[in-house]
């Protein structure tokens, strides 16, 4: 079980080579080739020593990857360095061991199948992956086809696989390649290009341009860029006004330009259009005069409460307001652990009390859909973006497209903000729907079905974005049954690992 440390470095280098992979640095090239190195490395290795290099690797992936954490609890929660650090470190390691297991497992099956487990490998990555995104609340920031998220011949078969079969093909095109040389036969690898080109050759013939429809309008977002550092209970009216104020005339200014769908970010401006308090009612008649007089609808970011005095829920709302003035709400459903609640209270209660930060958010029960016209929408907000299942929820549901609204101020000018823009490039894919984003200092986007970006605006700036959505109303295979090919992976993966256990043991 020993390791040299010729072998940790190499697991290191691999794991942030494939963070290098990942927006913003960008180079999606790297994924192709980084996983090679440790499948050579672990291929005579055992279980535990296999665990170990993958727990390396996977820890340096996620290191470099989430590097942008740590500052979030230091700056906005006021904790320690020291603590923050821990904090990031306890998970990336707890990230990583997602890695740990691929390659132990991995190692286990190949003592029973040594050439069986190279076609395994990809199945047991994408059921790894699926496990991401629930174990623990769900965290599947780092799957690896989410850096691909530009090449959109490659991708479009996410409207049947879902982004975990981008990742299938990434490592499907490594393993083989390892196999090729360590048997030197030329088929398993001639078999993974045959399959990467073919994938690539039916995206790109499933590309279409977008041809406007009757039910085709014009929509906006807008990008107040408005800082995270405000804590809205010490700013003073006059400046609420005024960040108010700058929100509307960019609507309006929206408006002009034939706008009927205004989308507004997450907490840009404080809104709450069910309390009583006199500024809140002052932007609620405001709201609805402008909707009234422009014809526009308009989506806003807004903290609505529920339940009787005393007991009341409040909750992270994507209100929408129509010209005749009536309104629907959706409630956030995935909150932010640690951000909007504390998971686990019995273990991790005591963190409220080093921090003031996490909020007391209460979960919405229910997809809504919001209307504009005659079409339906869905509109997950923020962190949601990230969870494939919700998302496809909404189109399942009869979202004809779909609006996201974030705020990425918390994170600055790291690669926070362009790793979450991806993650909403591949919900429009795997839905083929039209997908609005409207973050508070951006990245804020409009990209059709395809993944075609529009449009984008640039980090820290005051803008808007217009652009024309065509609605859909079809399914796509993704949307009607989900993660089944992840589920598929899983599946296999198990009866392998089964198969592999019986055998070793009779």
């Amino acid at each position: 079980m020993n390791l040299k440390l010729t072998d940790v470095v190499v697991a290191a280098v691999c794991g942030i080579l494939t963070a290098l992979a990942f927006p913003k640095i960008g180079f999606p090239f790297l994924v192709w080739i980084s996983l090679i190195p440790l499948f050579f490395l672990t291929s005579r290795r055992t279980a535990k020593s296999s665990f170990l290099i993958g727990l390396i690797a996977g820890t340096f992936f996620y290191g470099v990857l989430l590097y942008w954490i740590p500052s979030v609890p230091a700056h906005y929660g006021h904790l320690s360095t020291i603590l923050s650090l821990l904090i990031y470190l306890l998970l990336i390691v707890f990230l990583a061991l997602a890695w740990a297991i691929f390659w132990a497992i991995l190692a286990r099956i190949r003592t029973s199948y040594p050439g069986a487990a190279y076609f395994i490998a990809p199945f047991l990555w994408v059921a790894l992956e699926y496990i991401l995104t629930f174990v623990f609340t769900g965290f599947p920031w780092g799957i690896l086809g989410l850096s691909q998220y530009k090449n959109l011949s490659f991708i479009q078969m996410t409207s049947v696989t879902g982004v975990c079969g981008v990742s299938f093909v990434l490592v499907l095109f490594q393993s083989l390649f390892v196999f090729s040389i360590k048997t030197m036969k030329r088929w398993p690898f001639a078999l993974a290009i045959i399959l990467m080109v073919a994938v690539h050759l039916g995206g790109f013939l499933s590309l279409k341009k977008m041809a406007e429809t009757p039910d085709s309008f014009k929509a906006s977002v807008i990008q107040g860029n408005v800082s995270s550092d405000i804590y809205w209970n010490e700013v003073s009216t006059q400046d609420i006004l005024k960040l108010f104020e700058e929100h509307v005339e960019l609507s309006r200014q929206s408006s002009e330009q034939g706008a009927r769908l205004i989308i507004w970010p997450e907490f840009s401006v404080p809104l709450c259009f069910g309390c009583e308090d006199a500024l809140y009612q002052s932007f609620k008649r405001i709201l609805c005069q402008f909707a009234r007089d422009s014809q526009s609808t308009l989506l806003l970011g807004t903290n609505e409460s529920t339940g009787p005095p005393g007991q009341r829920l409040y909750h992270n709302t994507a209100l929408c307001l129509a010209p005749d003035l009536t309104m629907s709400t959706y409630y956030k459903m995935h909150l932010v652990p640690f951000g909007e609640y504390t998971p686990y209270k019995k273990i991790f209660g005591f963190i409220e009390k080093v921090t003031h930060a996490i909020g007391e958010i209460t979960p919405g029960r229910e997809h809504v859909l919001h209307r504009f016209d005659s079409l339906k929408f869905g509109s997950p907000i923020c962190y949601e973006i990230i969870f494939p299942d919700l998302v496809r929820r909404f189109a399942k549901k009869g979202a004809d497209f779909l609006v996201t609204i974030t705020n990425d101020g918390w994170y600055g000018n790291t690669s926070a903000p362009y790793q979450h823009f991806a993650n909403a490039v591949f919900r429009a894919v795997e839905n083929r729907r039209f997908l609005l984003r409207a973050a508070t200092t951006g990245i804020s986007g409009i990209i059709d079905p395809y993944g075609r970006i529009l449009a984008q605006s640039r980090i820290d700036t005051k803008t808007f974005l217009t652009g024309t959505v065509t609605p859909s109303k079809k399914l796509t295979f993704y949307s009607r049954f989900g993660d089944l090919f992840s589920v598929l992976g899983l599946t296999l993966s198990a009866i392998a690992f089964i198969l592999a256990l019986f055998k070793r043991r009779t």
